[in-house]
């Protein structure tokens, strides 16, 4: 049977025998359908190339706005990094019950336009404390203007020897890498942190650097960890309870993994933006495997970074034995670090760390570093070449440009030391 075109079809002659009356209304009807069919697979992929062009259309909303309770939904444009070669760097800064005064000294000396910034209260504090964090971070006028800070209002349970630790980390990242995709370094801090040199100081040192390497002090030789933290088996409250309590212990012990190879280290790290990718994403599945077993782990953030880096062997040789803090211990160390004091200042100094750890609450040492190491005055921002006006960095001036100061030498004779050594693949994941 050849095939008619569907108009003659619907074009019947009026002389047209009965018999052939009902399958020409028939055959009419399906081209009818045929063509509306086709009309509309055209519609629906128009509207489909017009939403798309929509997308690429800058939103209208106002820097810093957020939705009701969570602070994931703001949206931020501000000019790319990656056509500067400025690095820039992604930063969560944490904190409990007591540190909101803290958290915010350490925010404002870190702050550089060029940067994105997660701030967390933890579900310990009071939900004053939260909300006066809230607030100052939506009333500052650099805040707002740049809306490069921001603020998880939903707060998380924090148990620092737990998994929960872990678990704020990577909501931090994953917010980071949703906010931009112009940042280039991933660094967590505490309220208890305070930076030693300058933004301008860490940028113009790390933009000579392979913005694949990762720093992270790690080590393979577990020691007294092996029986105390990886056999053991405990839980954590914090995955579970709203109110914060100590993780208890659980039966029975397990034996040390053979899939993989356990590492520990430093919970203050300095993470590349591809190694962070890993994380999140886990496309190999490792860093989601590895996450469920260190969910029963005491000091988790101690361990599971260290461990995903060093068992990806793509990420292995991208890890520099350092994390660039300068923090003071008791010998044999104990679960905390000393608190630091005016007379540690030349130790932090002739460390040429970039930050140290921890402090009381306005220190005098603080202070000092303020005056010495970064000239910030009267809890201003941090000067650098980015800002202008009076009161002092209340302006932005050429974001564009750094100008580093005695901070950078120090750094860069640091740097290149741990540098070196892990090219040379010394005490690199071993």
């Amino acid at each position: 049977m050849n095939w008619i075109p569907c108009k003659f079809l619907a074009m019947g002659s009026l002389n047209v025998e009965k018999r052939w009356v009902l399958p020409l209304i028939m055959s009419s009807f399906m081209c009818i359908f045929l063509l509306a069919t086709f009309f509309n697979m055209g519609l629906i992929s128009s509207l489909h190339s017009i939403n798309a062009i929509f997308s690429r259309i800058p939103s209208r909303l106002p820097a810093n706005q957020t939705a009701p309770e969570y602070a994931e939904a703001k949206i931020l444009h501000f000019p790319s990094p990656t056509t500067l070669q400025i690095p820039c760097f992604a930063y969560l800064v944490s904190g409990s019950k007591g540190d909101l005064e803290k958290l915010w000294r350490t925010l404002r000396a870190l702050y550089h336009p060029m940067n994105q910034y997660v701030v967390h209260l933890d579900l310990e504090s009071q939900v004053e404390e939260r909300m006066e964090l809230a607030s100052r971070v939506e009333k500052d006028p650099m805040f707002s203007k740049v809306g490069n800070v921001h603020m998880t209002t939903k707060a998380n349970m924090v148990t620092y020897t737990g998994p929960t630790m872990v678990a704020n980390t990577l909501h931090a990242c994953a917010i980071l890498l949703k906010k931009s995709k112009d940042w280039d370094w991933f660094i967590n801090l505490s309220a208890s942190d305070y930076p030693l040199v300058t933004q301008d100081d860490l940028m113009s040192i790390f933009s000579g650097l392979d913005r694949n390497l990762n720093f992270i002090e790690h080590t393979s030789n577990l020691g007294w960890k092996e029986d105390k933290r990886a056999m053991p088996l405990m839980v954590d409250p914090g995955l579970y309870s709203t109110k914060k309590s100590n993780i208890f212990w659980v039966s029975p012990r397990r034996a040390l993994p053979t899939a993989f190879k356990l590492f520990t280290g430093s919970a203050w790290m300095v993470l590349s933006r591809p190694f962070v990718e890993y994380l999140i994403w886990g496309w190999d599945n490792l860093p989601r495997t590895l996450l469920m077993y260190y969910s029963n782990f005491v000091s988790s953030p101690e361990g599971y970074f260290h461990t995903v880096i060093c068992n990806a062997p793509e990420f292995a040789k991208t890890a520099a034995n350092h994390d660039l803090h300068y923090i003071s211990w008791d010998n044999p160390p104990r679960q905390h670090p000393l608190t630091l004091t005016i007379n540690d200042m030349d130790n932090m100094i002739e460390s040429g760390a970039a930050f140290a750890r921890k402090f009381k609450l306005d220190d005098p040492a603080l202070d000092r570093i303020d005056k010495e190491l970064l000239t910030r005055k009267n809890g201003s921002f941090t000067p650098g070449s980015w800002c202008t006006g009076k009161p002092s960095c209340s302006e932005i001036k050429n974001f564009t440009k750094l100008r580093p100061g005695p901070g950078a030498e120090r750094l860069r004779k640091l740097i290149d030391r741990v540098v070196s050594a892990a090219k040379h693949g010394q005490n690199q994941c071993t």
